[in-house]
């Protein structure tokens, strides 16, 4: 009875609440037709959601592999795959599109190709974002051949392409897989892999200490002996123009995100089934700690973001970092991790999607608010949902289960 009350009290604070499927757009129907509620305060109480892409919308059988960012204006970004024929991820034909919104997420751009596949091992995929210091935006994905099959002379390769408009128009895709891993690779370790990619969401730029600036990605490369895959940081000091590659982070890995903390050091979290893996960099991302785990986030191996939300060096009271992934050895229950002491642990997971939800990404917004980006599983394919909600909220979620 006292968590019914709770959650009851908690609800009349709430100014709008999520948005069902009856008062969203029908698939090719651009959002910005819908009427939207007013943007809230960001010490609200809140949840909102919409879906932006409903399967067979806009000519695609499923939508994958979300990304999210927030662009220096304010405006949102949303990156993700176009798998038109099936889930199946390369080498089959898939674009990337992006939508933007420059409304706090209330209404949104038509979706725009930024890359078309063109057939089987002619498709493109798993987008990562990150905006750089000067603004633009750098993406990086892959195409080609499947991971594991790839070889030399018939690669998966890895790309990056700029928008200098916050992602209304692209650049021509350039071709770095030579930096990566191969004969010619940056870090002569790699040049013992046979594949490589990024982990689709966000990447991170740095803005604190002397790499300030810096921007990166964790790839995840296919030794050539075996399908085993180990986490490189992948990193530029000229906004991705060029690129170096760091020391293996992780033995064992696979998608991997990483954060910067307080202190100037940078924190990795590592897909795997089971405890997620962790390393920690304190020379800004070339070289790495020894390995571990988070025995208190044993998940299923699935992509989620990290993101900070309040740092006691920018004047806040305290430090709080977020982590989304499924709270489930399923994928399943997309939620939200929290950590109070700069991802030593993480506690109080929030849950975001009920029933089966895989991939996600987080950006906190102009106003205050926090930004996710999730892909939800149903019976008629895979969707993506825009969700926008307050740590006032994810706080009253906590009370409501006590």
């Amino acid at each position: 009875m006292k968590k019914i009350i709770i959650a009851l009290f908690c609800l009349m604070l709430v100014p709008v609440f999520a948005c069902t499927r009856e008062n969203e757009p029908s698939p090719n129907v651009p959002s910005d037709t819908v009427v939207k509620p007013e943007i809230p305060l960001n010490d609200s109480v809140f949840f909102y959601e919409q879906r932006l892409f409903a399967p067979n919308s806009y000519g695609s059988r499923n939508w994958r592999i979300p990304a999210i960012c927030t662009l220096n204006d304010g405006t949102l970004l949303v990156v993700n795959d176009k798998r038109k024929y099936n889930e199946g991820d390369l080498p089959q034909d898939i674009d990337i599109v992006c939508r933007r919104s420059t409304d706090n997420g209330r209404t949104w751009s038509p979706p725009t190709t930024i890359i078309q596949g063109s057939g089987y091992k002619h498709g493109y995929g798993d987008p990562g974002v990150v905006v750089c210091e000067n603004g633009d935006v750098v993406l990086t994905f892959v195409g080609g051949n499947g991971l594991f099959a790839s070889t030399a002379s018939d690669p998966i390769s890895t790309y990056i392409c700029r928008s200098t408009d916050g992602g209304v128009t692209w650049s021509e895709p350039m071709d770095i897989t030579k930096t990566l891993w191969g004969d010619e690779a940056f870090n002569p370790v790699c040049r013992d892999y046979k594949g490589s990619f990024c982990a689709s969401g966000n990447g991170l730029r740095l803005k604190r200490g002397e790499h300030k600036g810096r921007i990166m990605f964790v790839a995840a490369m296919c030794r050539k002996d075996a399908n085993v895959l180990d986490n490189f940081l992948v990193y530029s000091d000229d906004n991705g123009i060029t690129w170096k590659v760091s020391e293996m982070a992780y033995s064992g890995g696979d998608e991997a995100k990483v954060m910067e903390l307080v202190d100037g050091r940078i924190l990795m979290s590592i897909r795997q089934t089971g405890a997620r893996g962790r390393n920690i960099s304190e020379d800004g991302g070339a070289t790495w700690g020894t390995q571990g785990t988070w025995p208190e986030m044993t998940t299923n191996a699935c992509d989620g973001d990290m993101l900070r939300i309040s740092a006691t060096d920018d004047a806040a009271e305290k430090n709080i970092l977020l982590h989304s992934i499924p709270n489930s050895m399923n994928r399943e229950s997309v939620s939200v991790f929290i950590s109070y002491d700069e991802g030593l642990s993480w506690q109080d997971p929030v849950l975001l999607c009920e029933g089966p939800s895989v991939y996600s990404s987080l950006t906190l917004q102009h106003d205050g608010t926090i930004g996710c980006y999730v892909e939800k599983n149903t019976p008629n394919g895979c969707e993506l949902w825009y969700q926008n909600f307050t740590y006032a909220w994810l706080l009253s979620q906590l009370s409501a289960d006590k």
